[in-house]
């Protein structure tokens, strides 16, 4: 997978409004919104790989930039994540 291919994967994906922590804005897509879940496993790969590592609170993540926006996960195996974030940057 390039970056490019990643970043329109993310485009091309449903995103959801974290209703939840409406004080923290940002979006989420499900495992089950990717047309395929290899894909959806690249995609997490990629982010993890070529990422930047940044400080939330007290936990580091990493994020990748594109679209305007920015790309995360919680950190879990592979297989076990469910979720990728993103934010407006």
């Amino acid at each position: 997978m390039t970056e490019q291919e990643l970043a329109k994967a993310l485009v091309d994906t449903k995103f959801t409004f974290a209703k939840s922590m409406p004080k923290i804005p940002h979006a989420w897509s499900a495992r089950q919104d990717w047309i395929e879940d290899d894909l959806f496993n690249k995609a997490i790969v990629y982010i993890r790989k070529y990422g930047v590592k940044e400080r939330f609170g007290k936990k580091e993540y990493v994020y990748f930039y594109a679209n305007n926006h920015k790309y995360w996960t919680m950190g879990n195996p592979v297989k076990k994540t469910r979720i990728i974030n993103r934010a407006k940057i």
